[in-house]
């Protein structure tokens, strides 16, 4: 337990109701978690207000409210805490009570459009590879140590992460390795003062249903780098035009890494095919056993990373030629008849260009089959271009369902279908239909691309959760 004072360090308080000289057992955002003794954060979300839990969550035990808003009715039992920025004071106030575990820990942050999840899993092995005790929190899981638990968003709350932190510190680990979102940046999930590394991997036109515009959501990633610290590092991708605009009010220390542009760290494809990559690195060539074009930036992040760290280059080449990639980012498996079967996360029109631009590198005389949709109550605009994009590079494409959510998965598709200008496409709503429709209609001398969902195991329609595996669906229709 901790005395509430002491967790108030450091947050903007306008008025304090009650006694502040308690002690806290744990803090909560969800009344439905509150136990005795705990204190509730009344956070304001899209769709609920939560100052209307103030009264259950007492009635749970808890002794603290922190709020922006007085309650009309105090209890003199319980404390109340009125800040201005609930968001902010949870970060703060969740990081005070588990010791300020972020200034005991080398944080490595990720950020951008697409790439992070693969930057931050080749990160963790690369670090783990040359003997560093390293955690992670990813897209796909958690990992600390030998445990992993699956992750609910891909950068987690400020609680949740500041215990997995401490726990992390208590472990003696030298890094942790993160994804940061732009809604987690922007809802205070994470401070840019406790970044030691931040790398900005790449950005296109993404999830403007938050950002509302891409200027918004350029800013928002800008955040980051604007608040690291002199003593921190900053990594951009010198590929994207917008790397000088992110960096350009950060106090760190900047370093570029690129493939078609002038860098302090350079790299070229030599070769790509469903082998591997063949790069020459900083003047040194190096066989990867990772595919795809767009990995040879991720992997120069890794690189580039290595030297900040001064480690030897032939220690960092030896490392990365070893690495493999995540689950669902382009997870290939091989059938028979000439046939490939890929499962990647690709649901942006950057990330599907990028990946059926590297399959077209190396297809040779294979037809291109592609299998994806889009998400519903997610960024409209993206449709039209995925749809586009999938038409241009494809042989043959297979409309189907994402996570619908709680639109209509026909109109989603409709939407998808304004940017397909030719016949070569088949609608088919179910998505375990469509990739068996495929695989059975390309059944030889084909390259069948299930893109969209990668490492996930479910499908969201309505308020259902069903449970579904693109990878495990795609091998049982190849009968591997």
């Amino acid at each position: 337990m901790k005395p509430l004072i002491n967790i108030l360090r450091g947050v903007d308080v306008i008025s304090v109701y009650g006694n502040n000289n308690i002690m806290i057992k744990g803090l909560c955002v969800d009344s439905r978690l509150v136990e005795d003794d705990y204190l509730f954060f009344a956070v304001d979300g899209n769709n609920f207000d939560g100052h209307e839990y103030i009264n259950s969550s007492i009635k749970k035990g808890c002794s603290a409210i922190v709020a922006t808003k007085k309650p009309k009715n105090l209890l003199n039992d319980i404390c109340y805490i009125i800040i201005d920025n609930i968001r902010e004071a949870v970060y703060r106030i969740s990081s005070n009570f588990f010791e300020n575990p972020s200034k005991k820990i080398k944080i490595i942050s990720v950020t951008g459009t697409n790439g992070k999840t693969s930057i931050v899993y080749f990160l963790y092995n690369f670090l783990k590879s040359i003997g560093k005790n390293v955690g992670m929190f990813s897209t796909i899981e958690n990992k600390v140590g030998s445990r992993s638990v699956k992750s609910k968003l891909t950068t987690p709350d400020p609680i949740y992460f500041n215990e997995i932190l401490s726990d992390m510190v208590n472990k003696k680990f030298d890094y942790c390795i993160m994804e940061a979102s732009s809604h987690a940046i922007d809802q205070k999930r994470i401070d840019g003062s406790d970044v030691y590394i931040a790398i900005f991997s790449n950005i296109s036109h993404d999830h403007l249903d938050y950002h509302k515009t891409f200027k918004n959501y350029i800013d928002t990633k800008k955040k980051l780098f604007d608040n690291l610290s002199e003593k921190s590092y900053s990594i951009v991708n010198s590929d994207d035009k917008r790397s000088k605009y992110i960096v350009q009010n950060t106090r760190s220390k900047v370093y570029t890494y690129g493939i078609n542009s002038i860098s302090d760290y350079k790299g070229k494809i030599i070769e790509n095919n469903i082998n591997g990559l063949l790069l020459d690195i900083d003047n040194k060539k190096v066989n990867l056993k990772i595919i795809g074009d767009y990995n040879a930036s991720n992997i120069l992040a890794v690189y580039s990373v290595g030297k900040i760290l001064k480690l030897e280059d032939n220690l960092i080449l030896r490392q990365i030629s070893s690495l493999k990639t995540p689950k669902g980012r382009f997870d290939y498996v091989l059938g028979k008849n000439n046939i490939v079967g890929i499962v990647d996360y690709a649901h942006t029109p950057d990330a599907l260009k990028n990946i059926l631009s590297s399959i077209n590198n190396f297809k040779n005389n294979k037809k291109l089959i592609t299998v994806f949709g889009a998400g519903g109550d997610r960024d409209k605009s993206k449709r039209h271009e995925m749809g586009k994009i999938a038409d241009e590079f494809s042989d043959f494409i297979y409309l189907t369902s994402d996570n619908p959510r709680n639109e209509d998965e026909m109109e989603i598709i409709n939407d998808i279908m304004d940017g397909v200008s030719s016949n070569n496409y088949s609608i088919i709503p179910n998505r375990k239909d469509a990739i068996s429709k495929a695989c059975s209609n390309y059944n030889s001398d084909s390259i069948i691309l299930i893109a969209g969902k990668g490492h996930e195991q479910f499908q969201i329609i309505k308020d259902k959760i069903i449970s579904h595996d693109d990878m495990d669906i795609l091998k049982n229709e190849l009968n591997l």
